[in-house]
């Protein structure tokens, strides 16, 4: 069975950085596209870094020049940097995968495989 494991969330002050992290666990979750979602409370998930093949990246304006996305093709993981955190980053944050050809890269209904989330909070 094909899992995503993230990890990195916790409690930080504005300003500050993290790194967050997505694993495959079972079956290796091989997918073109990967990608960082988060979802606030109240809030709809929010699609926000996307990588593809040849590491062509696609950011939310939300977070471009803020954040980094990169993946390790040899083991399948995903890795968001996340600098100059705002108060406004607070959210759970997931990594998505098994993407589906044609769907839009920070489309949430493009992606069929999801961790569980792991928890952002920024303190100003």
């Amino acid at each position: 069975q094909q899992q995503l494991v993230e990890s990195g969330g916790r409690s930080v002050q504005a300003g500050e950085s993290l790194r967050l992290s997505c694993e495959p666990s079972g079956k290796s979750a091989s997918s073109v596209v990967m990608a960082w979602f988060r979802q606030a409370p109240g809030k709809e998930r929010e699609g926000i870094a996307s990588i593809a093949p040849l590491d062509i990246r696609m950011y939310a304006d939300s977070v471009k020049d803020r954040f980094i996305i990169s993946k390790d093709n040899s083991k399948n993981t995903l890795t968001l940097r996340m600098d100059s955190l705002k108060p406004e980053d607070t959210a759970t944050y997931y990594c998505a995968a098994d993407y589906v050809p044609g769907g839009g890269w920070l489309d949430s209904t493009s992606y069929n495989l999801w961790g569980q989330g792991t928890q952002v909070t920024v303190s100003s």
